[in-house]
């Protein structure tokens, strides 16, 4: 979606004190690390090495220049020698991009037989980062911090997960959602203050009348249905009435002229997420379900009932485990299994869960839906695959916005759901089913969620760290 044209700068600092012989060494040493770092094949962008760094002016301008670069996600910063604090005062504080503090070294092992002061001197990041840590706690940095050598692949994953959080980061701050219609009557999770999100993350929401999303509708051409027909066919098994001479085969063509029109109408407006309501359906003939389940496989967020907070993080969790194994989706916890000792959550929604959550060839269903007066939606129907997922909502408590995450394990229902006419995941909270709703509601979590089994806990904290934003973690 977003790792093409992307990079993450690596800026290593020292001081003139060495002289020059000294200086051209922490260069080629610190040029190893950022070969290491790109040969790994964990950083899911490339590591772009500056030049060394040695006085306030140049940190100054080497940090506006990374603010005003768009392809620049985020900088990684090693003090190789010793780097005096003061010297980063002015550039940190203007830095706006995503910080990471590299605490490592070139060498491995200590060359205890040869080691002689001339090592000392030009290999002193062991207390060159204590003095920028130092800088970056004084100055309230979020940052986050990797401690090890780059020659170890758990090093490496974790600069990964960062990256795939500024990744997300940079895709959020310039996110744009379509909302038709409004918010859910008398529903307030799912409400907040728009202008707040967009000051916190950047993210805007602009809203249109569904009458313009149904125009789109009328207007998507045969041709461009047929297409997607042939696609169906090919992904998913489809219920008899639903082929084509089937009796209800009109039905699909209209989901797929919906699933057309939506996407056309957020590459239009230059949008990558959405929002709708069951509530303002217009001229629609059907809910736009199987719509939402398909653009949130091709990577849009979604949203469902007028929730313009979702979308977001659908969206966020798509980017960030963009060519991993798993997916994302919306997600909500429908109802629970409260046998004692088999406690366990379905989740599920009408119909609008991604398919990117099983491995399996979903099923091209139609069933009433009677809360939502129109035709019968189209839909998709599987079992979530069993995996360790993280689900993450997004709440509004006045003022101020907070993430609520919870770690999960994706399990194989206890038997059958054949009378379930939707696509769903049935889980297992942790640290336990009691603990975790508990904690939950405590902090106010609302009722929709995003979830992926491509990411764990660790993306998602950093993530909230680079907004600034609490994230209460449930796990």
């Amino acid at each position: 979606m977003h790792m093409e044209n992307t990079q993450v700068w690596f800026i290593t600092g020292s001081q003139s004190l060495y002289g020059p012989e000294t200086l051209e060494k922490v260069a080629a040493q610190s040029q190893s690390v950022v070969a290491r770092l790109n040969a790994s094949g964990r950083i899911p962008v490339p590591v772009t090495w500056k030049p060394v760094v040695t006085d306030a002016d140049a940190i100054r301008r080497l940090m506006l220049e990374a603010n005003a670069q768009d392809d620049c996600i985020g900088v990684i910063c090693w003090m190789h020698t010793f780097s005096p604090a003061k010297l980063w005062i002015a550039g940190l504080k203007l830095l706006a991009k995503p910080l990471l503090h590299l605490h490592t070294q070139d060498n491995v092992e200590l060359p205890f037989a040869t080691l002689d002061q001339d090592f000392m001197n030009l290999n002193q990041a062991a207390h060159g980062d204590r003095e920028f840590g130092y800088i970056l706690t004084r100055l309230g940095l979020a940052r986050k911090i990797v401690v090890g050598h780059t020659s170890d692949p758990a090093v490496c994953d974790r600069i990964g997960v960062w990256a795939r959080a500024a990744l997300a980061a940079a895709d959020v701050s310039r996110l744009k959602i379509v909302s038709f219609g409004a918010n859910m009557r008398e529903v307030a999770d799912t409400d907040g203050d728009k202008v707040g999100m967009q000051i916190t993350f950047g993210a805007e929401v602009d809203g249109y009348g569904i009458t313009d999303l149904a125009e789109y509708v009328r207007q998507v051409p045969p041709s461009v249905i047929d297409d997607l027909i042939g696609e169906y066919a090919e992904r998913y098994d489809i219920a008899s009435e639903l082929v084509p001479g089937g009796a209800r085969h009109d039905l699909l063509r209209d989901g797929a002229a919906q699933e057309a029109a939506i996407k056309a109408f957020m590459d239009d407006h230059g949008a990558r997420a959405w929002t709708n309501s069951f509530q303002d359906l217009g001229a629609l003939r059907q809910l736009p379900g199987f719509a939402a389940q398909r653009l949130m496989a091709q990577g849009y967020g979604y949203g469902p009932e007028g929730d313009w907070k979702t979308p977001m993080l659908v969206r966020a969790a798509a980017v960030i485990g963009e060519g991993l194994p798993g997916g994302a989706s919306l997600m909500e916890d429908y109802t629970y299994n409260l046998v004692p000792g088999r406690e366990g959550v379905l989740g599920s929604h009408m119909v609008e869960i991604a398919e990117t959550l099983t491995s399996s060839r979903p099923r091209l269903e139609i069933h009433a839906l009677g809360i939502v007066p129109r035709e019968d939606p189209v839909r998709l129907v599987f079992d979530a695959d069993p995996a360790e997922a993280i689900i993450v909502g997004l709440v509004d408590l006045g003022g101020k916005f907070r993430l609520v995450a919870n770690v999960v394990d994706i399990v194989e229902p206890e038997a059958p759901m054949v009378k379930l006419p939707s696509a769903r995941a049935y889980f297992k909270p942790r640290p336990g089913f009691y603990a975790a709703l508990e904690s939950w509601l405590t902090v106010g979590g609302g009722h929709h969620d995003a979830i992926t089994t491509a990411v764990g806990a660790e993306a998602w904290v950093d993530f909230a760290r680079i907004f600034g934003v609490e994230l209460s973690l449930i796990q």
